[in-house]
């Protein structure tokens, strides 16, 4: 037997909030832990990964003595987070936010800022930061530096390429504390480190004393260790900056009266997994956060896949963002240029290709979730329905009054002419299996779809392309999935060709036009799903991993997205009730700052996988829209193939 303790259970997935600065997207638990931090971008090595392991894989704790966290909120239209501390003596607001874009004047750093204000009687503040570069595979060397002309000094912690400077009230080095200098020396250069000064550091920690009235503020900042100091950060006017670019964005976007902060704080999410240089879209901020509690199905969604981002495109182009679209346009642009037979379905957020997978061992995973993977191996997979998707996003752009330029129709041709090179070929599907390729029924029907938006430019938008021939290979799609992906005894759809099995992505066949949500063939679909995938508790998973064909162990959760989906298909096959009450146990899944994970454990009552998730929130907003439509009585009954 170990004579180690047994590790504390993990942090709940809905404890957590979410900062963004549109360039990465630290997790902040509800009493006060930084446990998730990538600097600069969402899918660098991590600064803390506590949410991974436990305090020693790093973290920023930020609490009151003594306390409880007695309420929590994000500034209204905003990432500015606000959570209540109350202690027998009196009560502190913290205030977490990342300033978007990074500081004023400095384009190429980072910023987490922390406030805390003390609103009644006295408090005492603690901090425990320890920072741990590159997924706690490196200690920094920490040391005091002057940072202003005016005397304002900060802790410079280095490893490597990255430096992170803290400023505000000074914590204490445990470890190899930093030496203080001499009080007759002269002060420094800003700028200018004390060399005689600094050590290994285990942590950062110290405590502060506050009245009403009373406030302090930390900023910790990311650069490149070859570049000179950053200034201090104004903690004021970085507030402001932070809580007008969200209200502003914010602003721009149309939301129902129905669940209307829900599905704006959904869009909110999906603007913040969007960085704001490329245009790309994270799958989500995190990496390995289990589809089953101490299970392998741990994946790195830190990167922008195809499919997500066009999913997300459709969504933002909906609610009137049609800004956000183009620039994931020119995103798209950039990452697929050349050779059409190159196409990927995933990229790094500027449009890099090789996200090797690796195994990080020395990390014990979320509630022992092993092992803990960066990169993501699915980048070469094949997936047929990539490309129908983004069709379906760029034709949603077309039909919002977005006019195509040269680029984007060529990229277009390019896609369609990688669909009929790849037209024979079977694939791992919209899930990523692990197993053997097959001829996934969701993906046919979205190449299909893919040949149908090429065939309505040309006929609808008035743009050239072999329109004749494109209808040859749409029809014959339509021919082959009849007789092949459809199983006319079960009156089902199947999962794929020559399968009994079902699988949630069918609900999305309508969506792409293939077939009317209330055609018989659907409705039996529908049938099929409800007894196979959705349990007593109502919610619909994925394909029954029982099946072996994703070739992985173990089992997994319900995908919300997938619930969702039943959500629509309900709106729009005229079970109105049955959508309304299924979205109402939905929107009780999310935590109470209104942030979806990747899937839900109706038996713990927890979030599970990887968190927020874009597909959950795109997923909620969709369902909203196809539910108050249909109760206002409106027809969304799509074009069908037959």
């Amino acid at each position: 037997m170990s004579d180690e303790p047994p590790r504390p259970p993990s942090t709940p997935l809905e404890d957590y909030a979410l900062l963004s600065d549109l360039h990465t997207g630290p997790l902040v638990s509800r009493e006060g832990s930084i446990d998730w931090l990538c600097f600069p971008r969402f899918d660098s090595p991590s600064v803390f990964a506590a949410l991974l392991g436990g305090p020693e894989d790093g973290r920023w704790k930020l609490s009151a003595v003594g306390g409880e966290v007695v309420s929590r909120r994000y500034l209204p239209r905003t990432f500015v987070l606000e959570t209540t501390w109350r202690t027998p003596t009196g009560t502190a607001v913290v205030t977490d936010f990342l300033p978007p874009g990074g500081s004023e004047g400095h384009p190429d750093h980072a910023d987490l800022v922390r406030r805390v204000e003390c609103t009644a009687g006295t408090v005492e503040v603690e901090h425990d930061l320890r920072i741990r570069f590159d997924y706690n595979r490196a200690l920094p060397w920490t040391r005091r530096v002057q940072v202003d002309a005016d005397g304002t000094c900060g802790l410079l912690s280095i490893a490597g390429p990255d430096a992170l400077l803290l400023t505000g009230p000074m914590l204490h080095a445990h470890g190899a504390a930093p030496a203080e200098p001499p009080q007759d020396a002269a002060p420094e250069e800003p700028g200018r480190p004390d060399d005689d000064a600094g050590g290994v550091s285990d942590r950062l920690a110290g405590r502060f004393a506050l009245s009403a009235g009373e406030s302090l503020d930390w900023a910790l900042t990311w650069y490149e260790s070859h570049h000179p100091l950053p200034r201090a950060v104004d903690p004021a006017r970085t507030l402001d900056q932070a809580v007008t670019f969200w209200t502003e964005w914010s602003s721009h976007v149309s939301t129902h009266k129905r669940h209307e902060q829900a599905v704006l704080r959904s869009l909110l999410v999906l603007r913040a997994l969007t960085h704001r240089g490329t245009g790309g879209i994270v799958a989500a901020p995190t990496t390995s956060l289990p589809e089953e509690f101490g299970g392998v199905r741990n994946w790195d969604y830190r990167y922008t896949w195809l499919r997500d981002a066009a999913l997300t495109i459709e969504v933002l182009v909906a609610h009137d963002f049609t800004d956000g679209a183009l620039h994931w346009r020119n995103w798209l642009l950039r990452a697929v240029a050349g050779d059409p037979d190159q196409v990927q379905i995933m990229y790094g957020l500027a449009g890099e290709r090789r996200l090797a997978e690796n195994e990080l061992g020395h990390l014990a995973g979320y509630e022992d979730s092993a092992p803990v993977r960066i990169g993501n191996g699915a980048v070469g997979q094949y997936q047929a329905d990539v490309v129908g998707e983004v069709m379906l996003a760029l034709a949603a752009l077309r039909d919002a009054g977005i006019e195509e330029d040269t680029s984007s129709w060529e990229l277009q041709k390019n896609l369609l002419r990688f669909c009929e090179r790849n037209f024979e070929r079977p694939g791992h599907g919209i899930w990523e299996m692990r197993g053997d390729p097959a001829f996934f029924v969701h993906g046919r029907a979205m190449m299909w779809a893919a040949f149908d938006q090429g065939i309505r430019a040309v006929e609808e938008h008035g743009l050239g392309g072999p329109v004749q021939r494109w209808r040859e290979l749409r029809e014959q799609l339509c021919t082959e999935i009849m007789e092949r992906g459809f199983d006319a005894e079960l009156n089902t759809f199947t999962q794929t060709y020559g399968s009994t099995e079902v699988d949630a992505s069918l609900l999305q066949l309508p969506h792409t036009g293939f077939v009317a949500y209330d055609d018989p063939r659907m409705l039996g679909t529908v049938a099929r799903i409800e007894a196979d995938l959705r349990g007593e508790h109502g919610l619909v998973h994925r394909y029954r991993t029982a099946s072996g064909l994703d070739g992985l162990e173990g089992g997994e959760y319900p995908f919300l997205i997938c619930t969702f989906w039943l959500v629509e298909q309900y709106a729009r096959s005229g079970r109105v009730d049955d959508a309304g009450a299924l979205l109402e146990q939905l929107a009780g899944y999310a935590n109470d700052l209104g942030l979806y994970a990747e899937e839900f454990d109706p038996d713990t009552g927890r979030l599970a996988g990887n968190f927020p998730q874009a597909f959950s929130h795109l997923g909620f907003i969709r369902a909203v829209d196809a539910v108050v439509r249909a109760r206002a009585g409106e027809d969304l009954q799509e074009r069908s193939a037959s």
